[in-house]
């Protein structure tokens, strides 16, 4: 199970809709009046898009508040995150991470380089100092997937020193951004340096809850997103995906409410879940939520909970967790609250 939604699978295990909790998708649904703004466009589908992207850059430069020329998009993150791979020589990772920085590092035949993480899973620096070389590419998710964990502000500033330095390159994964705290907003962080050495991804996927419209946009500095774009396959981005970023990004108080309804939510299943017996949730700045369990493994939890209509992301896959560790979306409420009650049967 290399990633969550995989209801064709287990399915079958439950007569009845599944609810899915491995799928860490914005429950409020995509922007109002997309699906209308989508419809206006069938047309469109009979000739090619714009080869460069250019409205939709555009729009992609007004949301995230840089010049269109430091944007690219793609077909989903993973496509901008394999461009970046490519152009780099040696891969660097702190586990647990998303599957495809190491997947996509393979297939094209980059060394990987591994750094560890603390107890509580958050960045350790001092692991990586000394370690960076030339034409690295260090990939980060921010919030990372499946711990939740945001960088603080100073250790990404620091690390970012530590790239420039050793002449290596940060590639911050933000596609759950948006249901962060905004603390910090690593688009302005960075706009003094001209996005040297510095690349921040977004995605339409889990925010504006389209994973199946494929849309991954990103900023670096002007040089290195040319040359992104460059090495990237013509078209990528279909005009269904054009024109949904053509809508989605212009929805201010669509963002906020998302936010806000998130982080409600958030704290409402982290209270419930940390008191039960045998379940410690992680702290997150996500819309997703790590638990260790205790005493009980995952494939029990797993089974016990498809049996009462719900599906979690099991752990197992990711590296350097064990069969102890499952990943729960946060949901609406009232399947927040159905999921607490299974968990009460089960612990």
């Amino acid at each position: 199970m290399e990633h969550g939604g995989d209801i064709y699978t287990y399915g079958k295990e439950f007569k009845g809709r599944i609810l899915d909790f491995s799928s860490n998708i914005n429950p409020l649904g995509p922007p109002e009046g997309l699906m209308e703004h989508l419809s206006w466009g069938v047309d469109e589908h009979s000739r090619y898009p714009d080869i460069q992207y250019r409205e939709l850059r555009r729009e992609v430069s007004e949301y995230l508040g840089c010049g269109i020329e430091n944007t690219m998009v793609g077909n989903g993150a993973v496509e901008i995150i394999d461009n970046f791979i490519m152009d780099s020589d040696r891969v660097v990772l702190m586990e647990p991470c998303f599957s495809e920085y190491r997947l996509r590092a393979q297939v094209h035949g980059k060394e990987i380089v591994e750094i560890p993480s603390t107890e509580e899973y958050h960045l350790d620096l001092d692991s990586l100092r000394g370690r960076l070389r030339r034409r690295d590419i260090v990939i980060l998710g921010n919030p990372n997937n499946p711990t939740g964990k945001r960088i603080d502000r100073e250790e990404i500033l620091k690390l970012h020193r530590e790239v420039l330095y050793s002449g290596a390159y940060l590639l911050l994964d933000e596609a759950f951004f948006e249901f962060s705290p905004r603390d910090y907003d690593s688009i302005e962080l960075f706009r003094e340096w001209g996005y040297e050495s510095v690349g921040i991804i977004r995605a339409a996927t889990k925010f504006f809850a389209l994973p199946g419209i494929r849309l991954g946009y990103c900023c670096a500095g002007a040089v290195k997103a040319e040359k992104i774009r460059k090495i990237q396959l013509p078209w990528s981005v279909n005009s269904m995906a054009n024109r949904a970023g053509l809508h989605i990004f212009r929805d201010k108080a669509y963002v906020q409410r998302s936010r806000d309804y998130i982080a409600e939510q958030r704290e409402y299943l982290l209270d419930s879940l940390a008191g039960m017996e045998g379940l410690h949730p992680f702290g997150s700045q996500s819309n997703f939520i790590l638990v260790r369990l205790e005493g009980i493994r995952e494939d029990e939890v797993f089974s016990k909970l498809i049996e009462q209509g719900i599906m979690v992301r099991k752990c197992r896959s990711f590296r350097v967790l064990s069969d102890n560790h499952i990943r729960i979306a946060v949901k609406d409420r009232e399947s927040n609250e159905r999921l607490v009650e299974a968990f009460g049967r089960i612990m």
